[in-house]
């Protein structure tokens, strides 16, 4: 079909290139036969421009008046349509696949069969005990217990805050898993609650779903999943060593209960670092949060400022401003300032 070359804008939404030449001839001409049409666009085939115009009519892109006339369907509505059936499209196409895991663990079961394997029918030669050296073999190891992980993690960090880096490479992690409905426990040190960034983060996973407690010092570097295999280091020292990946249904079950042993003595991570909300933390009741953005707002005016050199949002920023002016029953940001550092808080 020739005719005035336009820009093919209708394809993301599952359009043929000449079926949107045909449908913007016919917004342009208004009520068109397969003959005017043709003419319109140069086309020499009226019965190929017959045949599209018809599927522009089961696309819901044009109405036939009864004559050998067609009409275009307004733009917005035609749109609204498409737009409609390509995001069903896509989630089917979503729910598909999402069914790999399936696939894949029938692909494993086929692999591992003849050697009695993990995924095999005899459970007696799996390895219960499998050791993973060097840092590429646990990276691959989490990956493949993270991607069929379906119910549970359980997880002790042990040490200090985290890096940048190493909550860039964390968070959307953990936001697959909390799409699939996983439920997560976390145990981190109080090291690591006292850097700014590291409690900034752990407070933004606590508001999406994740439960996180606070000790004084925890146990080794342990991820639990689905209560049926855990990661654990191979040195505590040393996570350069590797890891072990245990599915010994006794030692997986000891592991378990030391993490809820250590969590039931740990405290919630609000009791620590205090929330916008509550304004609780050790100390006379302030967090290190707190305390800095108590000292900033002694010096700066905008909040904006003041959220960027506490290293937080702006929102989160003003949430902790209104909470500590209300503890400290402050008529504006200046005296609660004054009225913070008469009290030692600062």
């Amino acid at each position: 079909m020739r005719g005035d070359h336009v820009h093919h804008h209708l394809g993301r939404l599952g359009v043929e290139e000449k079926q949107e030449q045909a449908y913007r001839g016919l917004l342009r001409c208004t009520r068109a036969t397969p003959h005017t049409l043709a003419v319109h666009l140069g086309c020499d085939d009226t019965e190929a421009v017959e045949s599209v115009l018809n599927t522009l009519v089961a696309m819901g892109m044009a109405t036939a008046d009864g004559t050998e006339a067609y009409r275009p369907v307004a733009p917005s509505t035609v749109v609204a349509r498409l737009v409609e059936r390509r995001l069903k499209a896509l989630h089917e196409e979503m729910r598909h696949v999402s069914e790999t895991r399936d696939l894949l663990e029938s692909l494993l079961r086929e692999q591992e069969f003849e050697n009695g394997g993990p995924y095999g029918d005899s459970q007696s030669d799996a390895p219960l005990i499998e050791r993973l050296e060097g840092l590429v073999k646990v990276r691959e190891k989490l990956d493949e217990l993270s991607f069929f992980c379906r119910t549970e993690l359980l997880a002790t960090q042990p040490g200090g805050p985290m890096t940048k880096d190493n909550i860039d490479a964390a968070r959307p992690l953990t936001e697959q898993l909390l799409r699939r409905g996983v439920a997560m426990r976390t145990i981190v040190e109080s090291g690591a609650v006292a850097d700014l960034a590291t409690a900034t983060y752990l407070q933004e996973l606590t508001t999406k779903g994740v439960r996180i407690r606070v000790v004084e010092r925890t146990a080794e570097r342990l991820l639990i999943f689905d209560r049926q295999t855990a990661l654990a280091p191979i040195d505590p020292n040393d996570s350069t060593l590797g890891a072990v990946a245990v599915r010994e249904p006794g030692l997986v079950g000891g592991m378990i209960a030391l993490f809820d042993r250590i969590w039931a003595e740990s405290r919630e991570l609000h009791e620590v670092v205090g929330s916008p909300a509550e304004g609780e933390g050790p100390e006379g009741g302030l967090s290190e949060l707190e305390r800095q953005i108590l000292a900033t707002m002694q010096m700066v005016d905008k909040d904006e400022i003041g959220a960027r050199e506490v290293g937080v949002s702006v929102r989160t920023y003003r949430k902790y401003v209104a909470a500590l002016m209300g503890r400290l029953d402050a008529a504006n940001r200046f005296q609660a300032a004054l009225l913070a550092r008469d009290r030692g808080w600062i």
